[in-house]
């Protein structure tokens, strides 16, 4: 805290000294081009909504609501916390659907309590899901949960979309990286010019 304190009194006494502001500004510029998160979620809801209007996913969340969903994932929370972020927890099982969908997978998605080939062979004999889920022990909604899970994995349908979400998240990333390090520089920069300042006024 004392130090930030010190930096920001040998940026003001560089300014009063020498009426330079150069070092300042750019600082400026560089907090300026960075994208905020709620920037990054627009972008990703207008994903969302052309992925919505084509017909590609059903869910009862918005866009926007999706756009949120992807960021808290990348954010490492669980799927009650996203949904606690939408403002109501309730909303946890429709996140989840909504995520898988998605391909954000987590680990657990694929710990099934049997034999995932077993399962696979059993949804394309033709059995009914009541049968299938006798046959491995599980209640019929678990192995609707499961079943979606292996569906979305190799549904490429809406994969370009993906990409382009993907990409933002990426994006961001660099850019809030490019953004610490080129404000730390400039900052570094100032310091030191201050620094030389205060020694030649003396």
């Amino acid at each position: 805290m004392q130090e930030d304190k010190r930096k920001s009194q040998l940026l003001e006494l560089f300014t009063n000294i020498s009426g330079k502001t150069k070092i300042v500004e750019p600082m400026k510029k560089i907090h300026g081009t960075l994208r905020d998160r709620d920037a990054v979620e627009r972008e990703i809801a207008l994903v969302m909504r052309e992925i919505l209007d084509q017909g590609y996913f059903k869910t009862k969340l918005k866009p926007i609501q999706l756009a949120k969903l992807v960021s808290a994932y990348y954010a490492g929370k669980n799927d009650t916390e996203i949904a606690r972020d939408l403002g109501d927890e309730k909303l946890s099982k429709t996140v989840a659907r909504a995520r898988v969908r998605l391909k954000l997978f987590r680990d657990l998605d694929f710990k099934m309590p049997f034999d995932r080939e077993q399962m696979e062979d059993l949804l394309i004999s033709g059995k009914t899901m009541k049968e299938i889920s006798e046959a491995l022990g599980v209640s019929p909604s678990t192995l609707r949960e499961y079943r979606h899970v292996i569906e979305q994995r190799d549904d490429h349908t809406i994969d370009m979309y993906l990409e382009r979400i993907k990409d933002v998240m990426e994006d961001r990333d660099l850019t809030e990286q490019m953004t610490s390090s080129a404000t730390k520089d400039s900052l570094g920069d100032s310091i030191d010019i201050t620094e030389a300042e205060m020694i030649d006024v003396t």
